[in-house]
């Protein structure tokens, strides 16, 4: 077992204001100093101000120990995470966005109550003061520290409340609220389960849903934790180009795990998901009364074409036919589909579908209309 007790792993990418701010409050942490390291992982793309970074860090020489591991490559968050993550030597790791700060006593809580007898959980803590990404950000006033130092001291001593909605919400779905802006777990979960970021994600967003929902495939419980929590910082957002990646984000994980719970989540996100989830499944149990109550998308692939079948009952499912090149069976029900606009020459819509309630019923029509050439 490792002497220190945590390792808080960053990555970053210009950002030496909001650098600045997360670790003045590392460096203020009850936790002693010795107990703990910051390993941050640099991506530049030779865009950094790399004296930026080396001045911020030293800074705080002889209050934290830094270590930081730097690549040129293209940016990509996934990546900078796993830079750090392979240089973390703690028994527990937190993940924390560079534009999160913590109160005093986070770290010191966080292992008391969730760790400090082997638990082997995965936390994701309250992001205080964040928006979801409902707006543009042009510019930003940077406050002192000693403004959010004041915030996170009456925050330890009021209680957070019901600021983040993941806490007051419907949670069925066990990956879909755990954005890694400030989440913890063993360093042994990760290393035995090979639980690095997948770098096929490029810009905004899906990346830490779909490392969650690996944890949460190795039975790690993945629990809500009122008591762990930072404040997000400001910092320059735009919205439209995050949707933009988003999107072919989210495909990209529903083609890697298609299942219900990832595709509702493609469909409708994250909060409207786990609210959904219960009564969707009823409604395909219904829908596929006497075929095993499951739906499947049938995709073929012929010399020339492609083609989809949406709709398909369970124990329905035909031969592949003997033009097709090749057959793949999608344990879906078309809310959301793992193919490009415009991309499926021919999709066929099974009578199923005309069963599911008007919102699923829509959704799944839309879908189809979005990747096909001819519907």
């Amino acid at each position: 077992m490792s002497d220190l007790k945590i390792s808080v792993v960053v990555p970053y990418r210009d950002r030496a204001d909001n650098l600045r701010l997360a670790l003045a409050a590392l460096a203020d942490q009850t936790m002693r100093a010795d107990e703990f390291e910051v390993v941050v992982g640099v991506v530049d793309d030779d865009q950094v101000d790399s004296v930026d970074f080396a001045d911020v860090c030293r800074e705080f020489a002889g209050r934290l120990d830094i270590v930081s591991v730097r690549s040129s490559r293209p940016w990509q968050v996934g990546y900078a995470r796993n830079l750090a993550l392979r240089q973390a030597s703690g028994e527990i790791v937190v993940l924390m966005d560079v534009d999160m700060a913590l109160p005093p006593g986070c770290l010191a809580g966080l292992y008391d109550r969730h760790f400090a007898y082997g638990q082997r959980i995965c936390v994701v803590g309250q992001m205080i003061d964040y928006d979801n990404n409902t707006g543009d950000v042009a510019s930003v006033e940077v406050q002192p520290y000693e403004h959010y130092r004041k915030v996170l001291a009456d925050l330890e001593v009021t209680g957070t409340g019901d600021q983040d909605p993941r806490m007051s919400a419907e949670h069925v779905i066990p990956w879909s609220f755990a954005w890694t802006a400030l989440i913890a777990l063993p360093r042994a979960v990760l290393t035995e389960h090979d639980l690095w970021f997948d770098p096929g994600f490029h810009g905004y967003g899906v990346e830490d849903l779909e490392w969650a929902y690996r944890v949460g495939r190795t039975g790690t419980p993945i629990v809500m934790g009122r008591d762990f929590f930072g404040v997000h910082l400001p910092h320059v957002r735009d919205v439209a180009a995050n949707r933009l990646s988003e999107g072919p984000n989210y495909r990209y994980f529903l083609r890697k795990w298609p299942g219900m719970d990832v595709e509702l989540a493609c469909a409708f996100g994250d909060f409207e998901a786990n609210e959904r989830y219960p009564e969707l499944r009823r409604a395909v149990e219904a829908a596929a009364a006497g075929h095993g109550g499951r739906l499947f998308v049938v995709h073929l692939r012929f010399e020339d074409r492609g083609e989809l079948e949406v709709g398909v009952l369970g124990g329905t499912v035909a031969a592949r036919p003997a033009t097709a090149t090749n057959m793949e069976i999608l344990p879906l029900v078309g809310l959301a589909l793992p193919f490009r606009d415009g991309s499926i020459d021919r999709c066929r819509v099974h009578g199923a579908i005309t069963e599911l309630p008007a919102v699923y019923r829509e959704r799944v029509l839309a879908e189809v209309r979005r990747v096909s050439v001819e519907a």
